[in-house]
This record gives C-alpha cells, structure tokens and sequence, in this order.
C-alpha cells in the first residue's frame, strides 16, 4: 500500500473486517516505517450486529480510525421490515427465518420508533451517526424516496431515554473490551 500511495494510485489506506488487534499491528507497522497507516475501517455495524464495540471501536478512537459500518440497517430488518411484510412486500425464505428469530426485537423497536415519530431506517441510521468514530453512514437506496428517507436520519435526535431503550432492544456486548468480560 505505501508503494501505491507512493505512485499516486491511491491517496488513502482503509481497512475493511479487521479485528482491534490487526488495526494496532497496522497502524504500529506503519508507524515504524513513518507511514500514515490506515484511515479508516469498514465493519459490519448495526444496533443488531455490535461486536466491534468491544476492541475495534476503541482501537479506532485510540489510533484516530474512522469507521464506515456496512449493512447499517442490517440487510433490511431495520428498515421497518415488519410493516413492509404487513403490507404485501414478499422476503425471501432467510429474511422469513430472520423475522420470526427476532421478532420480538423488532416489534418492540418499531412500537419504539412509532412512539417518538420516527421512521425505523432513520432511527437506525441515526442511532450510528450518534457515534464520534463514524466517519459515515453509505447507504444503498434503490429509489428517490429512499434517498430522501435517508437523509431525514440527520434530523432524528434520540434522547437518553430512547437510547436506553434501543440498548434494552438491541443489547451490545456490554461495553468495551476487557471490562465488558473480565469484571
């Protein structure tokens, strides 16, 4: 990567899936060569897939990493996937099986999103753009309406009550690593 910087065929080196543990060999590695290292990391991050709270988040912070979460409405069942199947939208067998394994979850979430008037992809969206690591939050409309759906999320303010609810909803990993499962 540092001969392609070097070259001019990329500006930038970001990551994408790494574990805390690669991006501070990374950033060390390039540190050791005055390098800039990695500026920014893809991860799957959604209020339904939080794993990279435990080590990767903070190792972003630590090296100054942003992040870009992909499938930030979790392949669509953040998206008010619920009302959409009430209302005749056809989901594949997996996204079927999806449903049901977490249906609770969602009913609660979308009673949740109703109740402060939001819409539950913008709920969702905004709920990671609350994050200081995030770099930001790519999307992949498939109409206008969408797009524009979207960008309501830049107007959703979650409160501490409604973040204390999406936690009890969509539960992390119970903070950030070691603490979340050494004391």
């Amino acid at each position: 990567m540092e001969q392609l910087v070097r070259e001019g065929k990329i500006t930038y080196v970001g990551s994408s899936n790494f574990a805390g543990w690669q991006i501070a060999t990374a950033q060390n590695a390039a540190a050791d060569r005055h390098f800039m290292g990695l500026v920014s990391e893809q991860s799957l991050y959604n209020l339904t897939a939080r794993t990279v709270e435990l080590e990767v988040i903070p190792a972003l912070r630590h090296y100054g990493i942003g992040l870009i979460p992909w499938s930030p409405l979790g392949g669509g069942l953040l998206g008010g996937v619920l009302q959409k199947v009430e209302n005749g939208r056809r989901a594949s067998a997996q996204m079927q099986q999806t449903i049901e394994r977490h249906r609770p979850r969602l009913e609660a979430y979308e009673a949740l999103c109703a109740e402060i008037g939001a819409q539950p992809a913008d709920v969702a969206l905004a709920w990671l753009l609350r994050n200081p690591v995030l770099t930001a939050v790519m999307v992949g409309p498939r109409t206008p309406e969408q797009l524009a759906g979207s960008r309501q999320a830049l107007e959703v303010q979650l409160s501490d009550d409604t973040l204390r609810k999406l936690d009890e909803i969509w539960p992390g990993p119970g903070g950030e690593a070691p603490e979340a499962y050494a004391w």
